[in-house]
């Protein structure tokens, strides 16, 4: 099983370095490494020219927004399974794409996710915030629930069926995406009950209260589009669920 991992960079140099090398020290060998830059102006590609021979596949151009040069890398991507690293996230050990795709292999799903730390960006030994996952439902959704992004690993196929992200989405396509697969599409998926990605703390949608007004008005927008309706608590209990998380 090959599984393609996709980083998407602009001006990622303080991170960009740890990101990579914990891609490229998995002890699973069968990894396809994508990376997407926006045509980054500090030393992003400098470091991404120092591992060039271990970086399957590498463009730099203008994007339009995160979703868009994920979308690009998606469509980039040969492997069985998609998995995305965020530039300024890293795995949590070098054993962590071998044990998505032993997962993969015995459940014969079609995605899967895990659990997420969130760590302090100054020092990332220092835990923040603790993402326990837990098992999919089929009314988890309704409780304000969703699977941490950077865990997530879809089969390709599942894109090529359903589609990659809404580009009319902002702040919230990764929750469209998930919602609209596993919950309007009821893909089969498991759970790996694993930290599998460390998060730096400073999220594109939590960065402040405007942000979080708009992600929240995409929430209710990703429920639409969809031909979905949530409880009339649905949207509170998302954000509300982050609370117990915090350590």
């Amino acid at each position: 099983m090959k599984i393609s991992i996709i980083t998407v960079t602009y001006n990622s140099a303080a991170t960009l370095e740890e990101t990579i090398l914990s891609v490229i020290n998995q002890t699973y060998t069968n990894i396809e490494y994508i990376i997407v830059d926006g045509k980054s102006t500090d030393s992003t590609l400098s470091i991404i020219e120092k591992y060039k021979s271990r970086i399957s596949k590498f463009i730099s151009e203008k994007d339009n927004g995160i979703y868009d040069a994920l979308n690009k890398g998606i469509q980039m991507a040969s492997g069985d399974v998609i998995g995305i690293l965020h530039s300024d996230d890293f795995y949590t050990s070098n054993a962590v794409i071998q044990n998505i795709a032993t997962r993969f292999e015995k459940e014969k799903c079609d995605a899967l996710y895990g659990d997420l730390l969130y760590v302090s960006k100054d020092n990332t030994n220092k835990i923040i915030r603790k993402w326990r996952a837990g098992e999919l439902t089929s009314n988890s959704f309704l409780f304000g629930w969703m699977p941490p992004h950077p865990t997530f690993f879809v089969k390709k196929e599942v894109y090529e069926k359903h589609k990659a992200f809404n580009l009319d989405f902002k702040t919230s396509a990764d929750y469209e995406l998930m919602l609209r697969l596993l919950y309007k599409h009821k893909i089969k998926t498991a759970y790996l009950p694993e930290y599998l990605v460390k998060m730096r703390m400073g999220g594109q949608s939590n960065v402040t209260t405007k942000n979080r007004i708009i992600a929240n008005l995409e929430d209710r927008k990703a429920w639409e589009v969809n031909g979905l309706k949530p409880y009339f608590f649905t949207l509170f209990l998302k954000p509300l669920r982050k609370i117990s998380q915090f350590l």
